[in-house]
């Protein structure tokens, strides 16, 4: 018996914690927090831990499986069976050549997950194959988490890929919108150990004030204002109000950093905190006080996430969280909202090449600008039923669950069964793919090597780690960039080859450096020499120091690069031309023209938002025992005094009704929830091949949501999620 332990790192959420994997005659054993990574220093959360389960788990897809038609089923899903990598890829490239011939490659379309940002070179990849074939349907989670976040650092700073992140390791104040990362572990942002960097705030007598409709887990621990669903917008357009009433902003810092100043501070000269509390539910003297303690707190930094990023006016909140950390002199300041430096440095060549930006395409549907080469997954339904050029024909899904994520699932797996090819790269038979033609297994993140590119520049404490895989793939499991690959040769493109591959080719003037004999260089050599010749690089040891992922392999519990972000490169970081940051295009200016009271129809009096919880990862970790045990059952969070109106008592069943659909939930009554607002997590309801999870029950919140065009946030995409009109009204127990 051969046993080993290799230090390695979880790659499900954000903050990246290290782990030690203990592998027994090419088997995983167990997993157990790594004591020597430098930053989550012997900390993992359950789910990490419960991926021994995931990693073993028997109702796990490790063979190519082709769908099989019963005569007489009425679904035309009855089943899967068993067939090679070459019959199914073989299959899968004739049936796309035909689809391409009838209907060109603009009929082609691909979705991915979340899991995919965890994986450079199923990114790399895809990114890689999209280029190459010109696909125009390209869906992603992205339009129901972040792509918001992307389209606001486009209007402010020129760069979409330029994010700030809250410098939790010297503010004195941070003012945290939507997001609850005592649960989520953070999210844009990357950093373990999270709990103990707030809670060191205020030990060091400063203070956390988190904004949400529900008292969170994080809102417990520190300061909470109890926000009205979908109220963010009024709320920042106050706070900026009151600070330029009442001369608080920062006058220097505008002068050195923002153009379009004044036209911003007409903008929200008519939201006044009278104004907005019949929105917001707040009272005018907190905005006020809030306002004030803010901009003279001595370093400040402003941060929100996931709630503020699926309401209506998502991308205008997005751009006010920034806009208050310049207006108070917090951006890009020691304390406060400050850019992490990349660990390949992909804002600055996509700036000179342009190669995915923002609304260099529209959508066929909806007219829809494109995010980072991506449409909105609302619209992805449509794409397959609406008859015309450019009509959605044959899909790609990896490491998705879209039937799961996005609004109205009912009428995205009723328009699946219409493709002409359907195939999905993952781990499980899911919600999704029990409608593909294929499903082929995918390696699991411990099953492929992997750095984390992203994740450098979103973190207060600049940090990497290089991993190779850790146990060989179980079964015929395949890395997604291998899948791809092989899709690419059998309709004749090469990965980031655009148009004739031909002799000066990028891939070819690859050849004959190290690594790089072979014809097709791997995503391992792309990512090496990304790395060596961006910002931390070696420079082929030009740089004594620098990074490569020789070096890194040196360092397996992972690498601290610098113990602070550096200030003071805002003018590196943006793009525009006169370097400064716009805090007036002409997009938000409307999106404040815009901004009206909401009209409240006494039919549907509440508004729901949607809630993380801790042992549950979007849709795909209901499957794990360990995770599910204790009382997990689907609940809805509702305060007792909207609970009494509808006549629902504790633990009792309820039907929650939207003018788009309903769904059948338990009730748990708490004071958490402001008046007004309902909390429903999202990823339960499932119906695939994964026991577990299907024996949990539950409901599908996004049953409630709506793929209307009107109802899709026009600069970014995104799904409505959030604030959503609902009513309440009891179950018989019968």
């Amino acid at each position: 018996m051969s046993q080993r332990e290799i230090p390695t790192y979880c790659r499900i959420c954000e903050p990246l914690c290290g782990l030690i994997a203990t592998v027994e005659d090419g088997k995983l054993v167990r997993l157990r927090a790594d004591k020597e990574h430098p930053l989550s220093r012997g900390n993992a959360c359950p789910k990490g831990i419960a991926f021994t389960e995931i990693q073993n788990d028997p109702d796990r897809v490790l063979y190519p499986m082709r769908r099989v038609t019963t005569a007489g089923s009425e679904s035309g899903t009855a089943g899967f069976e068993r067939v090679s990598w070459a019959e199914a890829l073989d299959d899968i490239g004739a049936r796309l050549r035909t689809v391409i011939g009838a209907h060109g490659r603009e009929s082609l379309g691909w979705y991915f997950g979340n899991p995919s940002t965890f994986s450079y070179s199923h990114t790399l990849w895809l990114v890689g194959f999209q280029l190459a074939a010109g696909l125009r349907h390209v869906y992603s989670a992205g339009s129901q988490d972040i792509n918001n976040r992307f389209v606001a650092s486009e209007l402010l700073y020129g760069s979409l890929t330029s994010v700030p992140v809250p410098d939790l390791d010297r503010t004195d104040f941070l003012l945290m919108l939507g997001a609850n990362p005592v649960v989520s572990h953070g999210s844009a942002m990357s950093m373990p150990r999270i709990r103990e960097k707030l809670t060191a705030i205020t030990k060091r007598g400063g203070r956390v004030v988190v904004v949400d409709p529900r008292r969170t887990e994080t809102a417990r621990l520190f300061e909470h204002v109890g926000v009205r669903p979908d109220g963010d917008a009024w709320l920042l357009a106050a706070l900026l109000q009151v600070i330029f009433t009442e001369g608080l902003a920062d006058a220097q810092a505008l002068r050195r950093q923002a153009a379009g100043v004044r036209e911003l501070r007409d903008a929200v000269g008519r939201f006044t905190p009278e104004a907005t509390a019949v929105v917001t539910g707040l009272e005018p003297d907190r905005v006020r006080t809030l306002a004030g303690d803010l901009a003279r707190a001595g370093r400040a930094a402003v941060y929100g996430r996931t709630g503020t990023c699926l309401g209506r006016h998502a991308t205008l909140v997005a751009f006010l969280i920034d806009a208050l950390a310049l207006v108070t002199g917090n951006l890009d300041a020691p304390g406060g909202s400050v850019f992490g430096k990349e660990l390949v440095a992909v804002s600055k060549l996509n700036a000179r090449l342009g190669l995915i930006g923002y609304g260099k395409n529209r959508s066929r549907i909806g007219d829809f600008p494109d995010v980072l080469g991506t449409f909105p997954a609302a619209i992805m339904a449509r794409e397959i039923t609406t008859p015309g050029p450019g009509q959605l024909r044959a899909l790609f899904t990896s490491a998705g669950n879209p039937v799961s994520s996005v609004p109205n699932g009912r009428e995205l797996s009723s328009a699946l069964a219409q493709l002409d090819l359907f195939v999905s790269i993952d781990l499980y038979l899911n919600d999704t793919n029990r409608m593909a033609d294929y499903i082929l297994p995918a390696t699991t993140f411990l099953e492929r090597d992997d750095i984390p590119l992203p994740f450098t520049a979103l973190s207060p404490t600049p940090y990497t780690q290089y991993t190779e895989r850790v146990l060989e793939p179980y079964g015929e499991a395949r890395e997604e960039w291998r899948i791809i690959d092989d899709i690419a040769t059998r309709i004749g493109v090469q990965p980031f080859v655009v148009g004739p591959a031909a002799a000066g080719g990028l891939l070819s003037r690859l050849r004959g450096l190290p690594g790089g004999r072979s014809a097709r260089p791997t995503p391992k050599l792309l990512a090496d020499l990304a790395i060596r010749t961006g910002p931390y690089g070696d420079w082929f040891g030009l740089r004594r120091g620098g990074l490569s992922l020789r070096m890194l392999r040196r360092h397996p519990h992972g690498l601290v690069l610098s113990d602070a972000v550096t200030t003071g490169v805002l003018r590196e970081i943006v793009q525009h031309k006169d370097n400064r940051v716009h805090l007036a295009p002409q997009e938000i200016l409307a999106e404040l023209r815009a901004l009206e009271t909401p009209q409240v129809d006494p039919a549907y009096p509440l508004r729901v938002i949607g809630m993380r919880e801790l042992k549950s990862h979007n849709s795909w970790m209901h499957n794990s025992e360990l995770l599910m045990r204790g009382d997990r059952t689907h609940a809805a969070r509702i305060n007792p005094k909207d609970a009494a109106v509808a006549g629902i008592s504790d633990g009792a069943r309820c039907l929650v009704t939207s003018a788009h659909g309903s769904i059948e939930v338990t009730a748990r009554l708490t004071e958490d929830m402001t008046e007004g607002a309902v909390a429903i997590p999202h990823g339960w309801g499932h119906n695939g091949g994964w026991q577990r999870a299907n024996a949990a029950g539950g409901a599908n919140v996004n049953d409630l949501m709506s793929t209307d065009i009107a109802d899709v946030e026009r600069l970014a995409g995104m799904s409505n999620l959030n604030g959503v009109p609902i009513r309440l009204d009891p179950l018989s127990a019968g």
